[in-house]
């Protein structure tokens, strides 16, 4: 998957917000004000930074040597994925399990908001 695509999927879901709030290269994907991706632009191969579950984050990283701990980040919540030689299916499963991850940590307030949207 490229940058572009990636973006598309996840401009689809709900609430989700874009920006460059560390530099101009590395676009950061909100929902309810929380990052839940990261995505440098200008780095070949791709690579994308993830939320996931401390349990998933092991197992992935154990199978996929292109998963790691994501560089200046909680690397027991949070990899690093070059998406070059992954299937797009664990890819986009991975970005929802992102979302849900950060969605689920909002306030009932928050989510309220975002579901009657």
């Amino acid at each position: 998957m490229d940058a572009n695509e990636i973006l598309k999927y996840c401009s689809a879901k709900k609430a989700v917000t874009e920006g460059f709030p560390f530099d101009n290269e590395t676009l950061v994907l909100k929902v309810g004000g929380k990052m839940f991706l990261l995505m440098s632009l200008e780095r070949q191969p791709l690579q994308i930074t993830l939320k996931t579950d401390p349990e998933w984050s092991e197992e992935l990283r154990e199978r996929y040597p292109q998963i790691t701990g994501a560089y200046h980040m909680n690397k027991t919540h949070w990899n690093s994925v070059q998406t070059d030689g992954l299937k797009q299916e664990l890819i986009l499963e991975m970005i929802d399990h992102s979302y849900d991850l950060v969605f689920g940590s909002l306030t009932k307030k928050i989510k309220e908001e975002i579901l009657k949207s």
